[in-house]
């Protein structure tokens, strides 16, 4: 299985295989003080890094390794 990715140099979308995909969250903290969580998967396509944010379900899914 793939992932599909938006190459920002290049203006199109790839294809990234599942090895060459693992997930991250990122988070940080709102004025409020209350803690803000975004899903990603992060691929490696021709020596550039993609990043492709996600739902929480979709991460919670995908088997890559968490980074």
């Amino acid at each position: 299985m793939s992932i599909s990715f938006y190459d920002v140099k290049t203006r199109e979308s790839v294809e990234v295989g599942d090895s060459d995909v693992s997930k991250t969250k990122y988070e940080r903290t709102t004025k409020d003080g209350k803690v803000q969580v975004r899903y990603a998967l992060r691929g490696s396509y021709q020596g550039r890094n993609l990043t492709k944010f996600v739902s929480q379900a979709t991460w919670d899914a995908f088997e890559g390794p968490v980074v």
